[in-house]
C-alpha cells in the first residue's frame, strides 16, 4: 500500500530529497556532534511524519474507492479489495490512480470536471502523455481533499497537506491560508513552507494594508504575480523569495468568501496555463470547506430558517428603524443567485407602497429588479454577504418598479452580515423633514430667521437663525416687535414706528430696512416682512414674518452708487477733454477751409473727423509759401487718439514749418523732424509726406516718412508715386530719408492723404490703394467738386480721421 501511495501520487518525497517548502540541513561528514545528531533526528522524524501523512492520505482515497465499489457491486469489502485490485492488474495503473479515477467517475463534482479538462487539452486524441497527465492531476487533487477532509477544521493542517499532496509537484514552496476578518483586516490560519518566525510577524495584517492576499479579497478573483518585487506589494515570505511569483485566489462557499489561499513559487512564475489555474481554485474550494462553520443550507427549503437567522430576525423586530433580514439562495453548482427576503419587521416601509405580506418570502430581485443595476443595492448587498464589510450610505437612492413605472425615493442604507444571513436597514427619508430641512438651509443662506409673536399671551417664538442674526444666546429671550426701536439706530425711530403702527392698529403686512445695534456691537443692516394673524372673530391675535441680514446687499449698493459717481466724473472729464481736444484740432485744421492760392498752384483740402469723439487722430497737413518761393505741401498722421495725439500733431506740424524756413530740401526736413519727434515728443510716432514744390520749373521734390504715396492724376489716368525707402518718425533716433523729384505738367492735379481716406479691416492697403486710385481716375469737374467725390466714395470702415490735400497745376 505504501508503495502504491508513492508510485502514485507523486507526493511523497526520496529521504534524500526536502519536503516541499522546507531547507535540506547540511550534515558535517566530520564526527556529529550532539546538538548536529539532534537536528538529524528531528529532521528524519519530521519526514516520517510527513511521509506517513502522505502514505494516510492515499491509503484514504483507496478506501474511497472500495466503498464505492461496494455500493456499486454490492459485495463485501474483502471482495471489493481483490476486485481493485485485479483492475490495477489489467489497467497497468497504480492503485492510486485506480482509486482517483473511480472517485472522478462517482462523484462527478468540481475535481473530475478539472481532470477531464485536462486530457482535453493535453491531447486526447491519441496522445500518449494524456492518460498519464489525467491521473496525475487526479491523483494528487484526490489526495489533497482527502487530506483537506482528514484534516476537517485544522487549517494548519489543511495548509501542510496542499503543499505536499498538491501544490509541491506544481513546483510551489510555500502556502498560506488567510481567513477575511469581517472589519477587513487578515489572520493567518494556516501556513507550509515558511520559516515560523516569518508567520509569526504575518499573523494579523490590518485593515487598509495592500498585500497580495488583500488584492485577491479586494477583486474577488484568482490574482497571478509573475515576480513579487516589481509590485511593491507587501507579502509573507518576500524576504526569503523575493523574486518569486504568486498566486492568490479567495475561498469561499454559497458565495461567501471566508478568506485567501495564497501560494508562493521560489522564482519568476511564467504565464500559467488555464487548467492550471483550475487546479489551484479548486484547491481554493477544499480549503473553503474547513473554513466554514455555518450549517450547510437548502436551497430547495424556501421555509427553513437556521439558529442564527431566528435570532436576527428577533433583532430586526426590536430595531426602531425599518428593517429585512436576507438569506443567500444558491443554484445548483453552489453560486449565489439571489437573496430571500426572510422577514420584514413591523415598521417595514416599501418604497412602492407595498404592504410587508407582500414582500415577506420573495427573492430579491423579484421584489425589487431595478436592484440588479449596476453598482446598485443588489451588487452591496452580495458584496457585504461575500466579505463580511459592513456598509452604510446616507441620502442613497431607491429605485422601484410599480406598474411599469419607476419611483425613487431616498433613504439611509445599512447594510451588515450576521452569521448566514444579511440585515438590511433603510431609512426612507420623510417628505415633511426633507423640505423641513430645506426650509432651514434655504434660511441660513439667506441670512433669513423666522419668528411668530402670540400678542394674546405674549408668547414670541424664533428660529436658531434668528438668535444668529441678533447675536445672541439660544436660551436669551426673544425681542418682541414693539421693542426694536430699543435695539435699533435712533435715526430709524421713525420708520421703525410707521412699521409698528401698519402692522398692529391697521393689521396690515409692512415691512422695513433698519439697522439693528447687537449685543456685541455690530450693527447690521435688517429688512423685517411681518403680516397680521386674525382669528375667527376678525380680532388681530398675532403676528408672523421674517428678518433678513441685508447688509451685504447694503453695502453693495452703496459701493455700486459711489462707482456711479465715479463713473459719471469721470466720464464729464473725458466728454470735457474730448471737447478740448476738437476744438484745439478744428482750430489748427477746420474741416473744409478756403481754398489756397499759391503762383502756378491751386490747393484745396478737406477733412473729416472721426465720428465717435474719443477717437480724435492726430491726422495734420499743411501748405506754406517760403521766403524762397518754393511752396511747402505735407500731410502727416501722428499715431492714437485723444489729446496726446492731437497736441503731437501741434508739436510736430509746427517744427516743420519752422524747419522748412531754412531751406533745406524735404529728405532734411523729414530727418529733422524725426529727431524732433524721438527725443523732444514722449512716447510719440507718426507717418508724413513733405513736398517742395517749385513754380518756375513745376518741378516737385518729395520724400516720405512710412506714409502712403501721394496720387498722380493727369489726362484722365491716375497712378500713385512709387515707394521710396522711409522709417516712420520717431522710431530710431537718426534716420536718412531719400528723396524723388517728379516735373508736374499743367493740369495735372496731385492727390495727398491720410490712411483714413483707404484703410479697411477686410482689404490690403495695396487693395485699398488701387480703389482710390480707379477713383481718382474717373472723377471729373473742378478741383473741390473732385475732393467731395472721393470723400464720399471712400470705403473706410476704421472711423479714422481723414485728411485729404488736392493740388492743381495751373
Amino acid at each position: 500500500m505504501t508503495g502504491d501511495t508513492t508510485h502514485g501520487g507523486g507526493a511523497v518525497h526520496p529521504p534524500s530529497a526536502p519536503a516541499p517548502g522546507q531547507t535540506a540541513c547540511a550534515i558535517p561528514h566530520q564526527s556529529p556532534t550532539p546538538l548536529g545528531r539532534l537536528v538529524a533526528t528531528v529532521e528524519r522524524l519530521r519526514r516520517e511524519v510527513l511521509e506517513a501523512q502522505a502514505t494516510a492520505d492515499g491509503r484514504a482515497l483507496v478506501e474511497l474507492a472500495k466503498g464505492i465499489l461496494i455500493g456499486q457491486l454490492n459485495c463485501t469489502p474483502a471482495a471489493a479489495a481483490r476486485q481493485l485490485d485485479v483492475l490495477c492488474r489489467e489497467s497497468g495503473t497504480s492503485r492510486l490512480e485506480l482509486a482517483a479515477d473511480i472517485v472522478n467517475q462517482a462523484a462527478r463534482d468540481h475535481v473530475s470536471e478539472i481532470a477531464a479538462a485536462f486530457v482535453e487539452s493535453t491531447g486526447s486524441a491519441g496522445g500518449d502523455e494524456a492518460p498519464s497527465g489525467h491521473s496525475t492531476v487526479s491523483v494528487r487533487l484526490r489526495t489533497a481533499e482527502s487530506g483537506v477532509l482528514a484534516a476537517a477544521s485544522d487549517t494548519q493542517a489543511v495548509a501542510e497537506s496542499l503543499l505536499t499532496n498538491a501544490l509541491g509537484p506544481l513546483g510551489a514552496v510555500a502556502v498560506a491560508v488567510w481567513t477575511a476578518v469581517p472589519d477587513g483586516s487578515l489572520a493567518l490560519a494556516g501556513h507550509a513552507g515558511f520559516p515560523p518566525r516569518e508567520a509569526v510577524r504575518w499573523r494579523h495584517v490590518p485593515p487598509g494594508v495592500s498585500t497580495v492576499a488583500g488584492l485577491a479579497l479586494r477583486e474577488r478573483r484568482l490574482v497571478t504575480l509573475p515576480r513579487l518585487a516589481s509590485t511593491g506589494l507587501p507579502s509573507i515570505g518576500r524576504l526569503q523569495w523575493p523574486d518569486g511569483g504568486r498566486m492568490a485566489v479567495p475561498t469561499g462557499t454559497g458565495g461567501r468568501v471566508h478568506g485567501v489561499l495564497e501560494i508562493c513559487w521560489p522564482g519568476p512564475l511564467a504565464p500559467q496555463p488555464p487548467q492550471i489555474e483550475r487546479q489551484v481554485e479548486a484547491l481554493a474550494d477544499l480549503c473553503a470547506r474547513t473554513m466554514d462553520t455555518t450549517p450547510p443550507i437548502d436551497p430547495t427549503a424556501a421555509d427553513a430558517v437556521l439558529p442564527d437567522v431566528a435570532e436576527l430576525i428577533d433583532l430586526a423586530e426590536g430595531l426602531q428603524d425599518p428593517a429585512v433580514v436576507l438569506t443567500a439562495v444558491l443554484g445548483p453548482d453552489g453560486g449565489l443567485t439571489d437573496f430571500r427576503i426572510r422577514h420584514a419587521g413591523s415598521r417595514f416601509v416599501d418604497p412602492a407602497g407595498r404592504p410587508r405580506g407582500d414582500v415577506n418570502g420573495a427573492l430579491l430581485l423579484e421584489a425589487y429588479p431595478m436592484a440588479a443595476a449596476e453598482n446598485g443595492l443588489f451588487d452591496i448587498i452580495e458584496r457585504v454577504h461575500a466579505t463580511g464589510e459592513p456598509f452604510r450610505a446616507e441620502r442613497m437612492s431607491l429605485t422601484a418598479l410599480v406598474d411599469q413605472i419607476t419611483l425613487t425615493s431616498v433613504a439611509d442604507i445599512s447594510v451588515s452580515r450576521h452569521g448566514a444571513a444579511v440585515l438590511l436597514i433603510w431609512r426612507v427619508e420623510d417628505e415633511t423633514a426633507r423640505l423641513a430641512n430645506l426650509l432651514q438651509h434655504a434660511q441660513r443662506l439667506g441670512r433669513i430667521g423666522g419668528f411668530e409673536e402670540n400678542l394674546a399671551t405674549g408668547e414670541t417664538t424664533w428660529n436658531a437663525q434668528l438668535y444668529a442674526l441678533h447675536g445672541l444666546p439660544g436660551g436669551a429671550p426673544p425681542v418682541r416687535l414693539q421693542e426694536l426701536p430699543d435695539h435699533a439706530h435712533p435715526d430709524d425711530s421713525a420708520a421703525l414706528g410707521s412699521f409698528l403702527r401698519a402692522l398692529l392698529h391697521h393689521r396690515r403686512p409692512s415691512s422695513v430696512n433698519f439697522r439693528l445695534q447687537r449685543p456685541d456691537g455690530i450693527t447690521r443692516h435688517i429688512r423685517v416682512v411681518a403680516e397680521p394673524v386674525l382669528d375667527a372673530n376678525r380680532r388681530l391675535h398675532a403676528v408672523r414674518g421674517a428678518y433678513q441680514d441685508i447688509s451685504a446687499q447694503h453695502w453693495t449698493e452703496v459701493a455700486l452708487a459711489a462707482t456711479r459717481d465715479q463713473l459719471a466724473h469721470t466720464e464729464a472729464e473725458s466728454a470735457e477733454r474730448n471737447r478740448l481736444t476738437l476744438q484745439l484740432q478744428h482750430a489748427i485744421m477746420p474741416p473744409t477751409p478756403p481754398a489756397i492760392e499759391a503762383p502756378g498752384l491751386r490747393v484745396a483740402v478737406r477733412y473729416r473727423p472721426a465720428e465717435t469723439e474719443s477717437l480724435v487722430g492726430g491726422d495734420w497737413y499743411d501748405t506754406v509759401v517760403l521766403p524762397s518761393g518754393l511752396i511747402m505741401l505735407s500731410v502727416g498722421d501722428v499715431a492714437g487718439h485723444g489729446i496726446e495725439a492731437a497736441t503731437g500733431m501741434v508739436v510736430l506740424r509746427n517744427a516743420l514749418r519752422g524747419l522748412a524756413v531754412t531751406g533745406a530740401g524735404p529728405g532734411q526736413l523729414l530727418s529733422w523732424l524725426n529727431t524732433v519727434t524721438h527725443h523732444l515728443a514722449k512716447h510719440v510716432t507718426a507717418t508724413a509726406v513733405c513736398g517742395l514744390f517749385d513754380p518756375r520749373t513745376r518741378v516737385l521734390r518729395w520724400a516720405r516718412a512710412g506714409h502712403l504715396p501721394p496720387v498722380l492724376v493727369r489726362g484722365g489716368r491716375a497712378e500713385a508715386f512709387p515707394l521710396i525707402e522711409g522709417l516712420l518718425l520717431g522710431a530710431l533716433p537718426d534716420v536718412a530719408y531719400r528723396e524723388r523729384e517728379v516735373r508736374l505738367e499743367p493740369a495735372d492735379t496731385l492727390l495727398m492723404f491720410t490712411d483714413g481716406l483707404v484703410e479697411r479691416r477686410d482689404s490690403s492697403v495695396q487693395d485699398s490703394l488701387g480703389h482710390l486710385v480707379n477713383a481718382a481716375a474717373a472723377g471729373a469737374g473742378d478741383l473741390d467738386a473732385r475732393l467731395d467725390h472721393l470723400l464720399a466714395g471712400s470705403r473706410s470702415d476704421t472711423d479714422d480721421d481723414t485728411c485729404l490735400i488736392g493740388i492743381q497745376v495751373g
